[in-house]
């Protein structure tokens, strides 16, 4: 099945995560920023619990090249051990595994070392959500009020990036066109109608659901900071 080439981090992402060379990363989403990994020169490892994704990350790394500086774990994220912290902690997309962001970065500040930077993305609300958008992607709240809560969780941004409408929308059609295109390839295969039912559903949520309301941030944190946030007029969360 084709892959979904979209990405939430901008070009300045690499940068506010490679202040050295040789800093070592890990990846608490299963899957990461392989752009990261090769411009910041870093060593990285990431823990996952599927043996075809960790396979297919280390055929990508070989790859591009990097394969080496790559350490691979078929193991639960949220267990996952470390002899010494990381200079770089990463986790995007995947707050969920860890109870939501506060929780993601509760699990980060475990594993970073002195000096080091988390780089953490999650969805926010862009607009007043629907009932049914709320139901689908669960709770969260608007831009400045999800940064304000990690603000005062005790981290401070010194990079961001908000994706544009045009890459969540790039990522559902990627995401939905596969899957169909996999189904309609494999007319024969006893999986073929569930998988397009399935495209035409998640493309149905997202077009009369959540596209007008969802929005996704990606951070670059430090740990330390006043952990007060300025007062906001408003929200919606």
């Amino acid at each position: 099945m084709p892959g979904v080439p979209w990405s939430p981090f901008g070009p300045g992402i690499g940068t506010g995560t490679s202040a050295r060379s040789g800093r070592r990363s890990t990846a608490l989403d299963g899957s990461g920023p392989r752009d990261i990994l090769r411009s910041a020169r870093i060593r990285r490892r990431r823990p996952d619990v599927s043996a075809d994704a960790l396979a297919e990350a280390r055929e990508q790394a070989d790859g591009r090249g990097v394969g080496q500086r790559l350490v691979l774990r078929e193991e639960d994220a949220g267990a996952f051990p470390s002899e010494r912290g990381f200079d770089v902690v990463v986790s995007v997309g995947a707050t969920h595994a860890f109870g939501g962001l506060m929780g993601t970065l509760a699990s980060a500040r475990r594993h970073l070392a002195p000096g080091g930077r988390v780089l953490v993305g999650d969805a926010y609300w862009e607009a007043e959500p629907s009932a049914e958008a709320r139901q689908l992607l669960g709770e969260y709240e608007d831009l400045s009020s999800t940064v304000d809560r990690v603000v005062a969780d005790g981290w401070t941004p010194v990079f961001g990036h908000i994706s544009t409408r045009q890459e969540p929308d790039d990522y559902e059609w990627h995401w939905t066109g596969a899957l169909a295109e996999w189904a309609l390839d494999h007319p024969g295969d006893p999986h073929s109608q569930e998988a397009l039912a399935a495209a035409d559903r998640h493309r149905s949520q997202w077009l009369h659901g959540y596209r007008g309301c969802f929005g996704f941030l990606t951070l670059v944190l430090r740990p330390g900071g006043s952990g007060t946030a300025v007062s906001r007029v408003g929200s919606f969360g």
